[in-house]
């Protein structure tokens, strides 16, 4: 017959928990959340809310004027057309792919401060009403 093995402390435990891990996810819920805005209060400015999509939009707009640019000079110059041909369009395409994503990154945040505002003003009053 075997003899349990005894933890480190001293302390023998229950066979149920033996397989058990004990589990703290509640005080690391609030600390890994990737939002931390939803858990204080202090407000963005609006570059620290929009930035990443207007960066986007300016690089595809800076990428589809060198896409046109290089599409241009297929007509315009004789040598290396095949090349201009072939990049150009390359460029254009990337560029009107950040720049359309950009553009449709930025309603897509502003939905979402809207629905953190309306869960914010909820949160707040049921706080109220239920901590009396």
């Amino acid at each position: 017959m075997e003899i349990p093995p005894k933890s480190p402390d001293g302390s023998e435990k229950s066979p149920q928990s033996k397989g058990l891990i004990p589990s703290n996810t509640g005080s690391t819920l609030c600390m890994s959340s990737r939002s931390e805005s939803m858990w204080t209060s202090a407000s963005r400015s609006k570059w620290d809310i929009y930035h990443k999509p207007v960066i986007v939009v300016s690089v595809g707009a800076a990428i589809f004027l060198f896409g046109m640019v290089i599409t241009s000079l297929s007509c315009f110059l004789p040598q290396n057309k095949d090349v201009y041909k072939m990049c150009g369009p390359a460029f254009l395409s990337l560029g009107l792919m950040l720049l359309v994503c950009g553009l449709v990154w930025i309603p897509i945040i502003r939905k979402k401060q809207k629905q953190r505002q309306k869960s914010q003003f909820l949160q707040s009053l049921k706080s109220f009403f239920f901590n009396r």
